[in-house]
């Protein structure tokens, strides 16, 4: 696919202004992670290999793919809590597993924003399928990063190889999930949490584009919808008729609401041109559209589907790769709820 030059030319300024924003992600020398030549998601990491489990578990992604496949048709709603269960588990100590970890009130499980998590029983059913077939071989971390590529592909979403040799983390803290973004941070403040990640401001755009998909509870939002910096006030920055319809919808707390309301149920670029017309149904979304470090972006992914399609595959790659642990620095779990 061939992107325009103007389009090429907002990516870069992007890419230039994120790294050059002293003031607001404290990067003021030349080997700011979002200045580099090569992207990121390109360089090798030592550990991490296609062929990892050639040898060893030759059917590994096969048997994933089977069981992935298998549950989207019977609840596709579960493609967003995938999504979401992955990015949970590298945003706490990288992607090394911990999420997975059941420790009653102590682990990242149990964390306020770990609460409405799902698919821990999924990832434990494939690992005892894998268990079968290559006993102590197939780690934890490895299942969810193959499991969040087919879930996105099953959804419509891209495609992306992943690499293998991650092993399992031993440690899971609530309290250190307790810092993951909830929606009603600053830009500034999701700027530097995803660079603590080693992502950038294009990332955490495109990132934030996985709610195309999914949905959020009303309980989560009606601070936006009642008691807006006041008694009764209604965050003044949403779409009339999209407040009037929340407003009326989300009287109940324990309701879902879409997180996409134009097309909830397909992957695709709609989500930011929804932003552009004020009806982001999180707060932080709508802040996207009116931060200029962020908002360039929006209006080009908003235009260009094949563009989302290929900063989120990328995006993903790169997330992938956050802080992993390998050969002797962790451990292949035998069952994904537990140390061994």
């Amino acid at each position: 696919m061939r992107l325009s030059a103007l389009l090429i030319c907002i990516l870069c300024s992007l890419l230039f202004t994120a790294s050059r924003a002293g003031d607001d992600t404290n990067n003021n020398n030349s080997s700011a992670p979002f200045a580099v030549d090569i992207p990121a998601y390109l360089l090798p990491i030592d550990g991490l290999y296609f062929d990892y489990y050639m040898k060893t578990c030759p059917g590994m992604e096969g048997i994933i793919a089977n069981k992935v496949k298998e549950l989207i048709t019977k609840d596709y709603t579960y493609g967003a809590s995938l999504i979401r269960l992955y990015f949970h588990d590298c945003a706490v100590r990288g992607c090394d597993a911990s999420i997975l970890l059941d420790q009653p009130e102590t682990s990242e499980k149990y964390a306020g924003p770990s609460k409405t998590l799902r698919g821990f029983e999924f990832i434990n059913e494939i690992k005892a399928e894998l268990e079968k077939q290559c006993p102590k071989t197939v780690s934890c971390s490895d299942i969810l990063s193959a499991v969040v590529r087919d879930a996105t592909t099953a959804i419509g979403g891209p495609y992306w190889q992943v690499k293998y040799g991650r092993k399992d983390g031993r440690i899971s803290r609530s309290e250190e999930a307790e810092a993951i973004p909830m929606g009603r941070e600053s830009i500034t403040d999701l700027i530097q949490y995803f660079q603590s990640m080693g992502l950038s401001p294009v990332d955490l755009v495109i990132l934030l584009g996985a709610h195309t998909i999914g949905y959020s509870s009303c309980a989560s939002i009606r601070y936006r919808l009642y008691n807006y910096q006041g008694p009764g006030n209604c965050d003044p920055t949403i779409d009339p008729q999209y407040a009037n319809f929340l407003t009326r919808y989300c009287q109940d707390p324990t309701k879902k609401v879409q997180l996409d309301p134009t097309t909830p149920t397909i992957f695709d670029s709609v989500y930011y041109q929804n932003i552009q017309k004020n009806m982001g149904l999180l707060e932080v979304e709508q802040k996207l559209f009116v931060d200029s470090r962020t908002a360039p972006l929006v209006k080009a992914l908003a235009n260009q589907p094949d563009l989302f399609y290929m900063q989120f595959r990328a995006a993903m790659v790169k997330l992938s790769k956050t802080l992993v642990l390998t050969k002797d620095e962790g451990e292949v779990r035998l069952n994904c709820s537990a140390v061994n």
